[in-house]
């Protein structure tokens, strides 16, 4: 009368049946358990989790181009731009303002887009591996199933059996009182990874959806850009006949010239818009030194409000006093700093800069464009005499929208992005595709680490893209 109470109250609490294939693996399994702990199996190394992410990043930037070719403005939005820029005042003030707000607003979207892309890559990371956690541990899961499977189907002990049947069940009851803690941990942890995933697909589905808004007013902001310049390209004060002329004068000088230094000495002496501008320039900063110091501090001043004067023919500031108050042109990842090596065995003299394709470049302060074209090796080229003897160098873009001889002001759109890194001399041993923007800060002909320059928010250790 006692085994089979004892049989009841454990058979009842844990459904038990006798030579449960479950329980035969377990205890066959054990004796084997000995050599394999003498000879551990080699485990594969885990993954590398700068790589996963740098292949999921990759990934999740090719979807998105994809994404970006399907979408597309209304002929209602497109009326709605066209119909925003014909109320403009038309008037080289006004048109610049607006060139420059626009460039601010893409510029903003485009580091939105960067974000998301890096979120929506570090989502995919998570998610891919609890996929992988859930694969590999198949077998181990269908082993509990099989085994609650089992344990569902058989009845329970019954009350009244045989000394040999009640020690049968005592004995079942025993190893499941072992097994099912094991099998209850499993179980948890599968339901809670099972949640995390599906929390994981609702926030990709739900940045997405955000980023697809923000592509969406990127192109719609492309297209006022867009606008804007050819209104601007009508103000211009030089006929087609001249810029023409002054286009292929500065390409047979950038053919002749063997070094930055000589391109922008003949530039600035044989383009007649270079030089005339560079003279007014020149002594419109010579003006300014000789101000006096409540006028220089009014002057001051007028600029630091964000109303500077449109009208300038010359840096609203000195660009010695610029540090630390500089953005980035472009927004994008920065692959290589000034001193950094640059792939031939020297180190770089400018930093490198990795974007989406079709970024728009902005002029990182006021400056003259005393080049605007191809030279040698550094691909599409913009140089800007910001004064004080410091020249800025970009290369790499894939359009030009301005050209030599203009004063542009810090913000001002002058160029696009390509859709690939373009092959040059600046961008070699990047492990990259993407489209890269080379920068270099010239004090007196001599390159100089520009890090001084940008903003907080804009410095930072440079990574390889890979």
């Amino acid at each position: 009368m006692i085994l089979p109470a004892i049989a009841a109250g454990i058979g009842v609490a844990v459904i038990a049946v006798t030579a449960d294939p479950f329980i035969v693996r377990a205890q066959d399994a054990a004796p084997e358990a000995a050599p394999s702990a003498q000879q551990p199996a080699a485990e594969p190394p885990p993954p590398d989790p700068a790589a996963e992410l740098a292949a999921k990043r990759d990934k999740t930037r090719a979807e998105l181009e994809t994404l970006s070719k399907t979408i597309s403005l209304s002929s209602d939005k497109v009326s709605a731009l066209q119909q925003s820029i014909a109320d403009l005042d038309k008037s080289t003030q006004s048109i610049r303002q607006a060139l420059i707000e626009s460039a601010a607003r893409r510029k903003g979207l485009d580091k939105q887009i960067l974000e998301s892309e890096k979120k929506l890559a570090d989502l995919g990371v998570k998610e891919d591996g609890i996929r992988r956690s859930l694969h590999e541990r198949r077998g181990l899961l269908a082993e509990v199933l099989a085994a609650l499977q089992r344990m569902g189907r058989n009845p329970p002990p019954a009350l009244l059996v045989t000394p040999d049947d009640a020690l049968a069940s005592v004995r079942s009851a025993i190893l499941l009182g072992a097994v099912v803690p094991g099998i209850r941990k499993e179980t948890d942890k599968l339901a809670g990874d099972l949640a995390s995933l599906a929390a994981l697909q609702a926030a990709s589905a739900a940045e997405k959806a955000g980023l697809t808004a923000t592509m969406t007013n990127g192109i719609e902001e492309e297209r006022r850009m867009d606008l804007l310049l050819a209104e601007n390209d009508k103000l211009s004060r030089s006929n087609a006949a001249e810029l023409q002329a002054e286009r292929k004068r500065s390409e047979e000088l950038a053919g002749k010239a063997t070094s930055l230094e000589g391109l922008v000495a003949s530039m600035e002496s044989e383009i007649a818009s270079v030089r005339d501008a560079a003279a007014a320039a020149r002594q419109a900063e010579e003006n300014r030194r000789l101000m006096t110091d409540e006028q220089r501090a009014q002057a001051k001043a007028l600029a630091d409000s964000g109303v500077p004067d449109k009208n300038r023919i010359a840096p609203a500031y000195p660009f010695g006093e610029l540090k630390a108050k500089l953005e980035v042109p472009v927004a994008g990842d920065i692959l290589r700093q000034f001193g950094d090596a640059d792939g031939t065995g020297h180190e770089a003299m400018g930093m490198t800069v990795a974007t989406n394709p079709e970024t728009v470049v902005t002029a990182p302060a006021d400056g003259l464009v005393v080049f605007a074209g191809a030279f040698r090796s550094y691909g599409q080229m913009i140089i800007l005499d910001t004064g004080d003897g410091y020249h800025l160098v970009l290369s790499g873009m894939d359009t030009i929208n301005t050209r030599q001889g203009k004063f542009v002001f810090s913000g001002e759109p002058l160029a696009v992005m390509g859709a690939k890194r373009v092959a040059s001399a600046t961008a070699l041993a990047l492990e990259t595709d993407r489209p890269t923007l080379y920068i270099e800060f010239r004090k007196d002909g001599k390159p100089v680490d520009s890090r001084p320059w940008w903003t907080a928010k804009d410095t930072g250790k440079a990574r390889n893209d890979s």
